[in-house]
């Protein structure tokens, strides 16, 4: 349920109200919006809004029918950002997150990191731990890949987002990066969500190729159950009868899950189709969609890249998409 509290309530009556959802059985999650404070109870438990209008303070209260109460776009009408740094994911200004699927060597990321920042990405994105779908292929470096990544980075004035495959590797991956992302395989890994819940970084919650909106937003919502909010969900393609592309973007999804949700969106055009001549097109689409964020593979030599070249577009092709988006964002209010 959801109580939304007067302009001016007093922190007495708020505490009051919070008593008594306690008393009733719920878990009591507390947002502060712009104007009003909302209580958003979560538990199967039987009550009667008027029991909470009559209370002083209190505005209006709510039954929520949805599966998910946390995330849902009732408990922060206003809308999420996202803030991480100095970047904020979710408001005016669309987010870039572009580099390579997967670090490499040291003069690879590098490279990759100055010339992604160059054109004005905001956050450097690379796998350290590969999940693939051959146990022969490249896996990743690791922690050295981490590390590299940090660095080369923190010289180009970047953030890092990187995959967390498992609940072990939670440490190591809040120790080098400031975005963690849970990837498709991973979505409904409820035991990593619930871990990830109790940490306070933000996460990149990937679509599952099979999963539906309420499920996606159903893993979120186990995140914002454990305490963490800042989550940004990314549509990365689904999988259909279509074999043209490796996913299909659904590019629906995006409008939908802002309508349903107060979180900030993201879409991933690489993994979206798996070809990079669709990349820009995608990209182009899911930011008048309205997506708050864009994760974009970029190599500097994408035909000899260790992982997913065929989705990886290079310098020059990813220099021409930054131009065409800045002229895309203010025809939909935003800016990059």
């Amino acid at each position: 349920m959801l109580v939304v509290m007067e302009e001016h309530a007093a922190e007495e009556q708020i505490q009051a109200v919070i008593d008594k959802l306690v008393g009733l059985g719920f878990d009591v999650h507390r947002s502060t919006g712009a104007l009003h404070t909302i209580l958003g109870g979560v538990g199967d438990r039987d009550f009667e809004a008027a029991e909470f209008e009559v209370m002083p303070g209190v505005k209006e209260a709510h039954r929520i029918v949805s599966p998910y109460k946390l995330v849902h776009r009732g408990f922060r009408p206003e809308g999420s950002i996202v803030r991480v740094g100095e970047v904020a994911i979710g408001g005016e200004a669309v987010v870039v997150m572009a580099g390579p699927c997967s670090v490499e060597t040291k003069d690879q990321i590098e490279r990759i990191a100055a010339l992604v920042a160059e054109a004005g990405a905001k956050v450097l994105r690379g796998g350290a731990f590969k999940p693939r779908s051959s146990p022969y292929s490249f896996q990743g470096l690791g922690e050295e890949g981490l590390r590299l990544m940090r660095e080369a980075a923190g010289r180009n004035g970047l953030l890092v987002v990187s995959e967390v495959m498992d609940t072990t590797q939670i440490p190591l991956l809040a120790q080098y990066a400031d975005i963690l992302q849970v990837g498709a395989r991973n979505m409904q890994n409820y035991a990593l969500l619930r871990e990830l819940g109790r940490l306070r970084k933000p996460v990149l919650l990937k679509r599952g190729p099979a999963a539906t909106i309420e499920e996606w937003l159903l893993s979120a919502e186990y995140l914002a159950a454990g305490g963490n909010y800042d989550i940004i969900p990314c549509e990365r393609g689904i999988r259909t009868f279509e074999t043209y592309t490796r996913n299909t973007m659904d590019i629906s999804a995006i409008p939908v899950v802002k309508k349903l949700s107060h979180l900030p969106v993201a879409a991933d055009p690489s993994h979206g189709t798996g070809r990079r001549d669709k990349v820009p097109p995608m990209a182009r689409a899911a930011l008048a969609a309205g997506a708050d964020a864009l994760v974009i593979e970029v190599h500097h030599d994408p035909d000899n890249a260790w992982s997913d070249g065929a989705q990886t577009i290079g310098p020059e092709q990813f220099r021409e998409l930054m131009g065409q988006l800045r002229m895309i964002a203010p025809a939909v209010g935003r800016s990059l």
